[in-house]
């Protein structure tokens, strides 16, 4: 069965020519004008993954991304105007698994859905949980518990602390790390990995302002504590 895609673009043409490329490409794509249009398709069913504009006529794009990730997990791939990083750096705050720039190829949008939707793949036939004392990593279940409480992250925020906790004990450069997660497209020289390491950490540290269980190594990158509390 064909994975279900919300399309979330105003732009009419845009939407229509993104509809049918990845209709074409095996997904089977519900497209939406608008934000409120948006919470309305999720509230009734299930999608493999959501692909946002965060420019929308009635509810901003970051509000709808912020009461989709206060209910559920779903990967969200962020379009945003181009050069526009304060948006990108909320967004990725917010929960968003990743960002495209608008201009953009429809091929490069296609890869960066399929990455999403394969970072989620991957991590649901994972082999049994990591444990670190009080945390619990289960890759097959895609779950996050700390003292057997549920914790939330997104799908690449989870890969992410997967990467970091299957090399724990290792410090992990930011070109470590994007080779880790098979070359996805995150840039080493912006904030957007660490935006998720904070968010990683906001989910699994008892105060993340002090972290002890994901540790920043100046010059270098980070490192996962292999033995904790």
């Amino acid at each position: 069965m064909a994975e279900r895609i919300l399309l979330v673009e105003d732009d009419i043409r845009l939407a229509e020519m993104l509809s049918e490329y990845l209709g074409e490409a095996g997904f089977a794509v519900a497209s939406v004008l608008s934000g409120a249009a948006a919470l309305e398709q999720l509230a009734r069913g299930d999608f493999a993954a959501v692909v946002l504009d965060l420019t929308l006529p009635d509810i901003d794009g970051l509000d709808v991304c912020r009461q989709l990730r206060a209910k559920s997990d779903t990967p969200v791939l962020m379009l945003t105007a181009r050069g526009d990083a304060t948006d990108r750096i909320v967004g990725l705050e917010l929960g968003a698994d990743d960002y495209l720039p608008k201009p953009f190829e429809p091929r490069e949008l296609l890869a960066r859905l399929r990455a999403v939707l394969r970072r989620r793949g991957s991590n649901a036939g994972a082999d049994k949980p990591l444990r670190f004392g009080r945390l619990e990593i289960d890759r097959a279940a895609h779950a996050l518990r700390l003292d057997g409480e549920p914790r939330s992250v997104t799908s690449h925020q989870f890969a992410l602390l997967v990467a970091l906790a299957e090399n724990a004990g290792r410090v992990l450069s930011r070109e470590m790390l994007m080779d880790l997660l098979k070359g996805e497209h995150l840039d080493p020289f912006d904030r957007s990995i660490d935006v998720h390491v904070s968010r990683i950490r906001a989910a699994i540290e008892d105060d993340p302002k002090a972290p002890r269980r994901i540790i920043t190594v100046r010059g270098s990158g980070y490192v996962f504590a292999r033995v904790q509390e």
